[in-house]
């Protein structure tokens, strides 16, 4: 069995490097495959983006893993087989299914099996779902206790978070040592105080065998060895092929001649002479040691009465470490021995251990952005989380249903980016404190893993807001004050707005009703029907609700919405953008589409077209996957500045920058754009100066020519120069570093 599991562990490691064992189904050997009875991992989808990208890479390097363990990695085209219920509907392209034969077993949406560490662990944790037991308290620890006793030994994990390499790793050990112990799996941290843990809200994956085989009485405890390295495959085979080594191993042989189990495994021996006239007492003595050095030092009883032990009589024992030489010495007391060992010989493992933990917060001083050097200050920092209400498994229903709002933060102790995040949380906290109808709450997923998971909270840290009788809301801007506090305001805002005359649209647009929230945002979208008995009503009132704390919308259901689009290329059903009076508003056609295309569309159509770039909204720019027409100003009431914003948007009245996206980063207001600029051209010239970074193939940038006035018809020209071919890149073969402003500001995301 030891033999399988490391040979299966070795071809993990070279299998990356073998062809890919990921299979393609058509409709027919899908229909075959339900009809096998065997287990495989499955994912659906019609097209790629890069996220979807991204994700089939690591479905085909754990392909590769699974097929160690019997289990077939599918994927299915829908665009070539449209198999029926999996290749349809919203969910098509973000779940993947494991099926036994044509059962599915359990889904998984595709953010959950992120890499190839969390594809294989929560594949193997649902195949062996009823061999591993799952549980949350120490009640249900000892209920599984009582029932190995004088069955079997038991392998407990605790494992902080679902899906990363130590949960593999467990799950690895338990398809394989399955039959022979059994595993439990834990995520709380009530059964680490259970189990002696000093500090529960570590973020240390641990892994204990507790002795209950040989226990043969029900109310005795089972006794527990921890297992002291880090929680990977190779120490986890290591430590139970020590819990399957004798406790005391005894000898007629000198210490350099005996050969043992430990030796082969790495690990450090202590030997023990034993005089004839103490045989007794030594045996006693060396069973304590054993027991209190199990699992990180092996024990051996030396007899001195065997003609074979040439020792001399001065040493009473010795110790051997890996690849070293025997060394003698005498025994005082066995105190003096666990603190020879705890203290001193075992310290070198504990320090190398210290030295990786240093080597990832040292990754951190050097990463480029404000979220890493947070992360690294704020991570011993203790918060105070007084203004925020912390909540349990008695208290969470009732207090998510008793506000118009109940913002909840799922986080974890010992996270470093949570404890960055609650920073802010708190403040925002703060700033509402009073606020009628608004709390916000905290859930500790570490302590309160039933909640995080009946809340399918899969990532941290994660913010959801609650609404009586609605679906939890999800959170998807920026980890900082600013952002969440503006949300949290928005979602107050009603959503959608109803107006009922052409009166109240140009308030909502331009009067009163515009200047009540006109400090969270100068964007208005409205949706202009005919009337209320128009069916695009109902999918345009879904759309406002999901996108309730991002955006204001109204909605005039009525004859008179037919002047708003009069004299314009527009018919009814139409959405209508205003940014503010004085603006001219743009007018967009409204498709009979699902809400969620609507809220595409929607946030489609209330981004600038000629927008300043900030981290804030970096992201939905670059969805639009045009060619960035990028302008860098250093100062944006600077002479030069002024002239090259002007000469920019000349031409997009015209529509003849379409095909692009224009917009323009200033470096006093976000830093970071003079890093992009440098990373773009190897160097950061002049300012102003503008780029054009071609998304779509990701081959070059281009850099406008400095010596060339920067005036609308030059830009025109050298735009028609670089698609003709005509221009130079000016860092040929960046291709594997763009889009850059994406990668340098994609840790913030």
């Amino acid at each position: 069995m030891c033999i399988v599991y490391l040979a299966a562990f070795l071809f993990s490691l070279t299998s990356e490097q073998c062809s890919s064992k990921l299979i393609e189904d058509s409709s027919q050997s899908f229909m075959e495959r339900m009809h096998s009875g065997k287990t495989s991992f499955i994912y659906f989808g019609n097209h790629v983006n890069p996220t979807i990208k991204l994700f089939v890479e690591q479905l085909e390097m754990s392909a590769d893993a699974l097929q160690d363990y019997g289990i077939s990695v599918v994927k299915v085209n829908c665009s070539k087989d449209a198999i029926a219920n999996y290749c349809t509907g919203e969910k098509l392209m973000t779940r993947a299914y494991l099926f036994r034969g044509s059962e599915v077993l359990r889904s998984f949406d595709i953010d959950t099996v992120f890499d190839v560490n969390a594809i294989v662990s929560h594949v193997l944790f649902s195949v062996l779902f009823n061999e591993v037991r799952y549980v949350h308290t120490p009640a249900e620890l000892l209920r599984v206790e009582s029932t190995a006793k004088q069955n079997s030994d038991i392998v407990v994990g605790h494992i902080p978070v679902l899906g990363l390499p130590e949960h593999r790793a467990l799950m690895e050990a338990a398809f394989v040592y399955g039959t022979k112990y059994q595993f439990v799996q834990t995520t709380g941290t009530l059964v680490l105080k259970h189990m002696g843990v000093v500090d529960p809200s570590s973020s240390q994956a641990r892994l204990w065998f507790l002795h209950c085989k040989g226990v043969s009485r029900r109310s005795d405890p089972c006794p527990s060895t921890p297992m002291r390295k880090t929680l990977n495959t190779i120490n986890i085979h290591t430590f139970l092929q020590l819990m399957e080594a004798p406790l005391v191993t005894e000898s007629v042989l000198d210490p350099s001649e005996v050969d043992v189990v430990h030796m082969h495994l790495g690990v450090p021996v202590l030997y023990l002479f034993s005089q004839p006239q103490t045989q007794h007492l030594d045996r006693a003595t060396a069973q304590t040691l054993a027991l209190q050095l199990r699992g990180e030092v092996g024990v051996v009883l030396i007899h001195r009465d065997s003609p074979n032990v040439k020792t001399a009589l001065k040493y009473n024992a010795a110790y051997r470490l890996p690849q070293e030489d025997v060394t003698y010495f005498t025994l005082n007391s066995a105190e003096g021995v666990v603190k020879l060992f705890k203290e001193e010989l075992l310290q070198e493992h504990k320090l190398e251990d210290e030295e990786e933990d240093e080597e990832h917060w040292s990754d951190l001083d050097i990463l480029d952005d404000e979220v890493s050097e947070s992360v690294y200050r704020d991570r011993d920092l203790m918060l105070d989380l007084e203004s925020v209400i912390e909540l349990t498994s008695h208290t969470f229903q009732t207090t998510v249903t008793q506000n118009e709002i109940t913002v909840v933060l799922f986080y974890f102790k010992w996270d470093a980016v949570c404890m960055a995040f609650i920073q802010s949380y708190i403040e925002v906290a703060d700033a509402l404190e009073g606020m009628n109808g608004v709390k916000l709450a905290a859930v500790n997923c570490g302590e309160w893993t039933d909640i995080c998971s009946d809340q399918n909270v899969t990532s941290f840290p994660t913010v959801l807001i609650y609404r009586p009788m609605a679906d939890a809301q999800l959170y998807r801007g920026m980890l900082g004050t600013k952002s969440l506090h503006g949300f949290i305001l928005l979602s107050l805002v009603s959503s959608p707005y109803l107006l009922s005359s052409s009166a109240e649209v140009m308030s909502f647009l331009e009067g009163d009703l515009y200047s009540k929230h006109m400090y969270l945002t100068p964007v208005r979208v409205l949706g202009l029907f005919s009337s209320t008995h128009d069916m695009g009503v109902t999918p345009f009132e879904k759309a406002a609700r999901l996108l309730r704390g991002e955006t204001i919308l109204g909605l005039f259901a009525h004859k008179e919405a037919e002047q708003w689009v009069e004299g314009l290329s527009v018919n009814l059903p139409a959405l209508l953008v205003s940014r503010g009076p004085g603006v001219p508003h743009e007018v967009y056609s409204l498709p009979s589409s699902s809400p969620t295309d609507l809220v595409s569309l929607i946030k489609q159509v209330e981004l600038d077209r000629f927008p300043e770039l900030t981290v804030e909204n970096l992201p939905w720019y670059l969805e639009l996957g045009k060619p960035l027409l990028l302008l860098f100003i250093g100062k944006e009431d600077s002479t030069e500045s002024t002239k090259a914003l002007a000469e920019i948007k000349r031409p997009l009245s015209s529509g003849q920058l379409d095909s692009f996206l224009p917009c323009w980063i200033h470096l006093g207001r976000t830093p970071v754009g003079r890093s992009i600029l440098e990373k773009y051209l190897g160097f950061v010239p002049p300012l102003p100066v503008l780029v054009m970074s071609r998304l779509k193939t990701g081959e070059e940038v281009f850099l406008f020519p400095p010596e060339r006035p920067l005036m609308a018809k030059n830009i025109l020209q050298w735009i028609h120069d670089v698609e003709n071919g005509h221009e130079q890149p000016a860092v040929p073969g960046i291709s594997h570093r763009l889009p850059l402003p994406c990668q340098s500001w994609h840790k913030v995301f």
